[in-house]
C-alpha cells in the first residue's frame, strides 16, 4: 500500500514510540486498543493479523541474561551430539533393520540442553517435579546425556533398539520397558501433546482441591512441526488456553521439515502455527534468528531485511541451508539495500547467521519469558535445522532417514564441534564420556544437582489408602430382586456409595465424557461438584432440581463434554499422578517424616 502522507505517518510513529518510551508497553496497548474501538464504531475495516513479523517475539533489550559457563555447555552439548548419532550408527552398523534417528535430535540438542541445564526441576521432597514430554525421536539425544551422567552403562548404549532382555534401551520413551527411566510413551504422534495439555489440567484440578501445592510444578511438551498436522497435536490447545493453563509449556522444534521433505514448502509453518495458537489464548514465544543476526537488524532502518524475510517461504529456507553462504549472498540477499547491508560479511559468515533454535541465549530467554508467564500457557517456536551439524544430510529432504554418516561427514562432524576422536578411531565410532573428576562431569552434576537431581526419572513407589469393607457394597451385592438393571446402573451404583468412603472417596475421580443424566449419574453433580478452574459464574436453568448442574472450583468430577479422546487423556493423568510427581508429594513428605523420626530414634513414634 502506498504512503500518501509519509509525514503523518511518521508523527504517528514517533508518537507511538514516546509511549513506548515513556509510558510503557501497558499505555500503548490501551491507546491502540481505543482506536481499534473508534474505527470498528465507525464502520471502518481494521487490517486483520494474528500474527507477527517472522522475527523473535523477545527483542534483545528484554532478553534474560543466560547464567552458566557457555564455553562449557557447548562442549557438553557438542558431545551428547557425538554420543547420540554414535549411538544410532554403531546399532545400524550392527543391524541395518534396527533403525532410529539422528536428525530430530540433531536439530533440537540446543533446545533440550538449556532445559536440562537450567529449568526442568527433578522430584524432590518439596518439589512434585517437572513433568516433561519428550519428543519420541529425539530419545538418543536423551541417553546420550544420561550415559555421560553414569546412568546409563556402554553396554545399555551397545543396545539400543535391543532392550527385551533388559540390557539395551528402549527405541522411545517407554515406562513398561525402562520403568526407572521414562515417565510418558510419547513417540506415537500426536500423544504427547494432548496427554501434556490434560496433565496440566489435571494438576490445576489437583492444586484446587489441596492435593498438591499451587504453581510449582510445571508441564513441558517437546513436539516437532511436520507433528501439529496430527489432529491430536492442536486438537485441545484451546482447552489450555480456555483453562489458563500457565503450568504448560509447547516447545515446537520448527526444522521446517517432515518425513518427506518440507512441512510447509510453499508457506510459513512458524506464522501458521503462532495465528492457531494466539487464536487458542496462548502465550506465542517466536524464536526464529540467532544473535548474530542481531548487528543486521540493527542496520535496518527502513524494514527492507524484515520485509525480505516476511516474504521468503520455508521452502527457499529450508535450500539455504542445504547450499552455502555465496548462495544466501546472492539469493536471499538479493537486492542492492540487502547486499550492502552485507558486503562486509564474508561468505562464510553469512552461511554462519545463525537460526534460533541453535543459540542457547536466545533459547534461554525464551525459556526464562515461558516460566514467568501467568495466566497463559505458552508455546515457544523454535526455528532450527534439520539433521543440524550432520554433513551429508542437513537439510536435505533425506534427513528424517539418515542412519549412517560417512566418514568425510564425521570427519565435519568432529571438527565442527571439537570431539576429541582420532582420524583412525573415526569409524570405529566411540562413546566419548567425561571422567568422573573432569570440568565437563562436575558441570553436569552441578546442574542438576541444582535442579534437584536427574531427568528423566519415574517414581514407582507408592502408599495405600484402606479399601472399603465389603459390606459397604452390600445392598448391590444382594442383587436387584425382580428388576432387571443394566450393568452401567450397578456401576453407578458401586461409584456413589465409594465416593462415600472417608479414606477413599476423595481420591475417586469420576470422568466422565458428557451423557451423565443418561446414565443416571447427575445425582453426582451437587454432590461432588464439577470442576471449574473458575467455579460457577451463572445461575443453571436447573438450579430449583434438586440435581442441578453444579460447577465448582474444588468439584471433584472431570466434565469432558463430546470428548472421549479428552477423557481417555484425564483417565491417563490421574492413574499415573503418582509415578509423575504430582500426588507423590505425599509420598515425599511421609518419607521426610520418617527419616526425621528415624534421625531422633524414636523407634516408638514411628511405628505409630
Amino acid at each position: 500500500m502506498q504512503d500518501l502522507d509519509p509525514i503523518e505517518t511518521q508523527e504517528w510513529l514517533d508518537a507511538l514510540e514516546s509511549v513506548l518510551d515513556r509510558e510503557g508497553e501497558d499505555r500503548a496497548h490501551y491507546l491502540m486498543t481505543r482506536l481499534g474501538e473508534l474505527a470498528t464504531r465507525s464502520g471502518a475495516q481494521l487490517p486483520y493479523a494474528i500474527t507477527t513479523p517472522y522475527r523473535n517475539t523477545i527483542p534483545v533489550t528484554h532478553e534474560a541474561r543466560m547464567p552458566g559457563d557457555l564455553f562449557m555447555e557447548r562442549r557438553i552439548r557438542s558431545l551428547v551430539r557425538w554420543n547420540a548419532l554414535a549411538m544410532v550408527m554403531r546399532t545400524n552398523l550392527d543391524d541395518p533393520d534396527l533403525g532410529g534417528h539422528i536428525s530430530s535430535f540433531a536439530s533440537s540438542a540446543t533446545l533440550y540442553d538449556i532445559g536440562f541445564n537450567y529449568f526442568f526441576q527433578a522430584p524432590t521432597d518439596e518439589h512434585g517435579g517437572d513433568l516433561v514430554f519428550y519428543q519420541g525421536h529425539a530419545s538418543p539425544g536423551v541417553y546420550a546425556r544420561a550415559f555421560m551422567e553414569g546412568r546409563i552403562s556402554e553396554e545399555q548404549m551397545q543396545n539400543f533398539r535391543r532392550e527385551v532382555d533388559g540390557k539395551g534401551l528402549s527405541s522411545y520413551p517407554h515406562p513398561w520397558l525402562m520403568p526407572d527411566f521414562w515417565q510418558f510413551p510419547t513417540v506415537s504422534m500426536g500423544l504427547g501433546p494432548i496427554q501434556a495439555i490434560y496433565q496440566a489440567r489435571f494438576m490445576k484440578y489437583l492444586e484446587a482441591r489441596g492435593f498438591i501445592p499451587a504453581g510449582k510444578q510445571k508441564v513441558w511438551c517437546f513436539m516437532g512441526d511436520g507433528e501439529c498436522d496430527e489432529p491430536e497435536s492442536l486438537g485441545a490447545i484451546s482447552l489450555a488456553g480456555r483453562e489458563k493453563l500457565d503450568n504448560l509449556i509447547f516447545v515446537i522444534n520448527c526444522n521446517l521439515q517432515r518425513l518427506d521433505g518440507p512441512v510447509r514448502g510453499n508457506g510459513k509453518i512458524i506464522q501458521e502455527l503462532e495465528g492457531v495458537f494466539r487464536g487458542a489464548q496462548w502465550n506465542v514465544n517466536k524464536v526464529v534468528w540467532g544473535r548474530f543476526w542481531d548487528p543486521l537488524f540493527a542496520k535496518d532502518k527502513d524494514g527492507a531485511l524484515q520485509r525480505r524475510m516476511d516474504e521468503v517461504v520455508d521452502g527457499e529456507y529450508q535450500n539455504y541451508k542445504a547450499k552455502d553462504g555465496a548462495y544466501v549472498r546472492e539469493n536471499f540477499f538479493n537486492s542492492p539495500e540487502l547486499k550492502e547491508m552485507v558486503k562486509d560479511l564474508s561468505d562464510d559468515e553469512i552461511w554462519k547467521l545463525n537460526r534460533g533454535g541453535h543459540d542457547p541465549y536466545k533459547v534461554y530467554a525464551a525459556y526464562h519469558q515461558a516460566v514467568n508467564h501467568s495466566g497463559q500457557p505458552t508455546v515457544i517456536l523454535a526455528k532450527t535445522i534439520k539433521g543440524y551439524g550432520t554433513g551429508a544430510g542437513e537439510a536435505k529432504n533425506t534427513a528424517h532417514n539418515t542412519k549412517k554418516v560417512d566418514v568425510d561427514s564425521l570427519r565435519q562432524f568432529r571438527d565442527r564441534f571439537d570431539i576429541p576422536v582420532k582420524d583412525e578411531d573415526l569409524e570405529k565410532l566411540p562413546f566419548v564420556k567425561p571422567e568422573p573428576g573432569s570440568p565437563e562431569y562436575k558441570y553436569l552434576h552441578e546442574r542438576r544437582n541444582a535442579l534437584g537431581g536427574f531427568v528423566p526419572q519415574r517414581r514407582q513407589k507408592s502408599f495405600s489408602i484402606p479399601t472399603p469393607p465389603l459390606d459397604t457394597l452390600k445392598a448391590i451385592l444382594d442383587g436387584s430382586g425382580d428388576r432387571e438393571i443394566s450393568t452401567t446402573m450397578a456401576f453407578v451404583r458401586i461409584l456413589a456409595q465409594l465416593v462415600k468412603d472417608k479414606e477413599l472417596g476423595q481420591r475417586i475421580v469420576p470422568i466422565i465424557p458428557d451423557e451423565a443424566r443418561t446414565f443416571g449419574m447427575e445425582g453426582m453433580f451437587r454432590q461432588l461438584g464439577i470442576y471449574s478452574s473458575v467455579g460457577q459464574l451463572y445461575e443453571p436453568v436447573d438450579k430449583d432440581q434438586v440435581m442441578f448442574y453444579k460447577e465448582d472450583k474444588k468439584g471433584q468430577i472431570l466434565e469432558e463434554g463430546i470428548n472421549e479422546a479428552g477423557a481417555m487423556s484425564s483417565f491417563i493423568a490421574a492413574g499415573t499422578s503418582l509415578t509423575a510427581g504430582t500426588l507423590a508429594q505425599e509420598l515425599g513428605r511421609c518419607q521426610a517424616l520418617v527419616r526425621r523420626l528415624q534421625r531422633h530414634g524414636d523407634e516408638g513414634l514411628l511405628i505409630g
